[in-house]
């Protein structure tokens, strides 16, 4: 079969001598229908974030069900399905409360298939447990597989706050990205507060106001912290949720974040806060959420089989990876890239 393997450092080929698994016990074997292409793949790719042997990258995956294994109940060949992204022991009790994003052996682990594991950016994906596959019943695979990541993400960060995000508060959105466009949508059903977003582009920012903002701001001005606040008035913005995670993006989230706030820092852009005690509003909580938890992609289908959000997609073939990867590390990507076999 043919998949898009990570060899090392800065090396991805596309090969097609890859022979197809055989699921045996709780295993179970996917005909790939999408696979999403993330930002964290460049960390992997270009700055060596998992280290170890080759493998088949893509944590974004969907499917049907091809094969099962003995051991596996509940599933037949034909269902559709998303797989879980991050894979945890299974036992622990962050793992028990379908929590494996947080599993308490996750330093010992792999974080998951397409994270050091075999992912889905093949034309088949052998799933080591079904309790990682959640039905997306009629939903197309394509279309779905970025739900995984670039909807849950966003979405768990989200749930975190949603005690804050009241119809009198402000929130801000910094990057209008694959994860920062759903985030939009997800605020704009589950929350009352008004959105501001923040991006560096006019094209992203007209996108914003499309997917609910009410404001927007190009986070480059010197005087976007003034602008927001302005917007906001002196209570400043509740919850602020930065998609960038750069030292600039931070910084503007601790001048606009209120007392008694929630500065989410979401995106992986490798930026640094010096802390001090006078550089954030009492109260505040700084967090750094990873991914999401297995009901809350269940949750995350609902809203998307409700049509509540969609993810602008584009689609490309597996022998494109590496020119999507190039697209990616350029900015061009609008919305998700979803690479089909």
């Amino acid at each position: 079969m043919k998949a898009v393997r990570f060899f090392g450092h800065k090396d991805v080929r596309v090969v097609d001598d890859m022979e197809i698994p055989k699921p045996s016990g709780e295993e179970v074997l996917l005909k790939i229908g999408g696979a999403g292409v993330c930002h964290s793949d460049l960390h992997i790719i270009d700055e060596g974030t998992v280290s170890g042997s080759v493998f088949t990258l893509g944590h974004e995956n969907a499917g049907w069900i091809e094969e099962i294994g003995s051991d596996v109940k509940g599933y037949k060949k034909g269902d559709a399905v998303l797989v879980y992204g991050p894979w945890g022991c299974g036992h622990c009790k962050p793992c028990q409360q379908s929590k494996e994003n947080y599993c308490d052996h996750q330093s010992e682990m792999a974080y998951g298939g397409g994270l050091g594991l075999n992912g889905g950016m093949a034309e088949y994906m052998l799933v080591p447990s079904s309790r990682l596959l959640v039905p997306i019943y009629d939903l197309d695979p394509v279309i779905a597989a970025p739900l995984t990541d670039a909807a849950l993400t966003p979405y768990s960060a989200i749930k975190r706050s949603l005690d804050k995000l009241m119809a009198d508060e402000y929130v801000v959105v910094i990057g209008v990205g694959g994860l920062g466009h759903v985030a939009l949508q997800i605020l704009r059903e589950i929350s009352g507060a008004e959105i501001i977003a923040c991006d560096v582009t006019e094209d992203k920012l007209a996108f914003a106001r499309e997917l609910g903002a009410s404001y927007t701001i190009n986070s480059k001005d010197a005087d976007a912290a003034e602008q927001i606040k302005k917007i906001t008035g002196i209570k400043k913005a509740k919850v602020v949720l930065d998609f960038v995670g750069a030292t600039s993006t931070i910084e503007l989230g601790t001048k606009v974040v209120s007392l008694d706030g929630d500065l989410t820092i979401v995106g992986l852009g490798g930026g640094h806060y010096q802390y001090n005690m006078s550089g954030l509003p009492f109260g505040v909580s700084m967090t750094n959420p990873y991914w999401g938890s297995r009901v809350e992609l269940m949750e995350v289908v609902g809203l998307a089989r409700q049509k509540k959000i969609h993810i602008e997609i584009e689609k490309y073939k597996l022998d494109q990876a590496n020119e999507v990867y190039d697209r990616l590390r350029e900015g061009k990507i609008k919305g998700r890239a979803v690479l089909i076999p």
